[in-house]
């Protein structure tokens, strides 16, 4: 679990605290839970747990995936943001294929004056279904 130790980001391993008084909910020494949450209450600022089971971000070529999540909502000065940890899985997204019938292909070879169909469906393939971008590939190619 990272820790922000004046702006930068520190893992535990690097930073040991020498505290004695040092709970999961409560990152600051000597300072009681129940405490630290009047105080932030007193200044408007609110934090609920909430029970999943699973968090995924969903990015452009990898998914994030954190099992068994700790998820903290906390609401502050009319925003809300969310604090997770849990154990995490990067996963990559694979290429999506794109949908190519046996008509594209035909019309792709009829239209760029292409016999062979095989040809016709790997510019397909290259173009990602695209049946204009396919026929000009092959005529500039041809």
């Amino acid at each position: 679990m990272p820790i922000l130790l004046g702006g930068l980001e520190v893992g535990w391993e690097t930073y040991k605290p020498s505290w004695s008084y040092l709970t999961d909910d409560c990152m600051m020494p000597n300072v009681d839970p129940r405490q630290l949450k009047r105080m932030m209450e007193s200044m408007g600022i609110r934090s609920t747990e909430i029970d999943a089971q699973r968090v995924i971000i969903e990015g452009t070529d990898m998914d994030i995936i954190i099992d068994s999540p700790q998820v903290t909502a906390i609401d502050a000065q009319g925003s809300r943001s969310f604090q997770v940890a849990g154990s995490i899985r990067e996963v990559e997204k694979a290429k999506a294929k794109a949908d190519i019938s046996d008509d594209d292909v035909s019309m792709v070879a009829e239209q760029s004056g292409v016999k062979d169909p095989d040809r016709a469906r790997k510019a397909l393939e290259e173009t990602g279904g695209d049946i204009a971008a396919a026929i000009i590939k092959l005529r500039e190619g041809s």
